[in-house]
């Protein structure tokens, strides 16, 4: 599939950050060069010998779980399925994660990490006053990465996501609201604040409508009248809709490029929000 011009390889999964190992008072001789993964060595440097190796086999185990996650989703997911992938026992691992759910959650950060970055970084590349331009190019990146990852966007807020939500006691329910709605929630607050954006008054919205749109302002941290937050959910789930369309290739029949229907679609929703099409957009 091509995107505008792009593939969709070109937003496939990128190779996983390690933040794994810190030194003690045991230093190792510092090396140059790398360890084959694009500047490992250089990370590696400082560390004893018993850290590097427990470095690498922490990097290691998790590049497997999310390679076996990406071939056969998280059902596939095991502990002895990544101890085979990496060569040790199953017991081995439970030193590094909190079985299963830990490997789970250990995957579905560096996904979210991963997501994260690219969709700032498509912001990052618009006029910092073009709130069109930045609304657009960071709904653009959330379908284009989500097209080019099907099994992490699975993972991320697909059919995936209970058994994800599942396996964490803590934040997982509550990721994809606090990094991405928190994104576009600061720019939606910008455009209230500085284009006296229209929205539906209290009394005109649902009495229990506007008690769960209160909890969904209030888990993103800002402080706009609920009828923005109401917005922001109007255009969310046309989006929404749209990635479920394109990733699990709804309609293929019809739609075998869904590009051109996602461009409508953000034309209708930059129309809503009272903008239009910038023409500084970079894609």
């Amino acid at each position: 599939m091509h995107l505008h011009g792009k593939s969709a390889a070109q937003y496939a999964r990128q190779p996983m950050k390690d933040h794994w190992g810190a030194p003690d008072h045991d230093k190792e001789a510092t090396v140059s060069g790398t360890d084959g993964d694009g500047g490992g060595g250089e990370r590696m440097a400082g560390l004893t010998r018993r850290e590097r190796l427990r470095a690498e086999l922490e990097r290691d185990a998790k590049a497997a779980a999310r390679r076996i996650t990406a071939a056969e989703g998280v059902e596939g997911l095991t502990v002895a399925a990544v101890a085979r992938s990496v060569g040790v026992t199953s017991p081995a691992l439970y030193r590094y994660f909190e079985g299963r759910n830990g490997l789970i959650r250990a995957v579905y950060d560096d996904v979210m990490a991963e997501f994260m970055q690219v969709v700032a970084a498509a912001v990052e590349r618009q006029d910092p006053d073009d709130i069109s331009a930045r609304l657009h190019a960071a709904t653009r990146a959330v379908f284009d990465w989500s097209v080019g990852n099907p099994a992490e966007f699975n993972l991320l807020m697909g059919a995936a996501y209970p058994m994800a939500a599942a396996a964490s006691a803590d934040d997982i329910p509550h990721a994809i609201l606090r990094e991405l709605g928190g994104m576009y929630g600061q720019l939606f607050t910008r455009l209230w604040r500085e284009r006296q954006l229209a929205h539906p008054s209290d009394d005109e919205i649902d009495p229990v409508l506007a008690r769960q749109l209160r909890t969904y302002r209030e888990a993103m941290g800002i402080e706009v009248p609920i009828g923005v937050a109401l917005l922001m959910i109007t255009c969310w789930r046309q989006i929404y809709g749209m990635l479920c369309l394109a990733v699990y290739s709804h309609m293929s029949y019809a739609l075998d490029d869904p590009v051109p229907l996602f461009e409508d679609m953000m034309d209708r929703l930059l129309g809503i929000l009272g903008l239009t099409r910038s023409p500084r957009l970079v894609i």
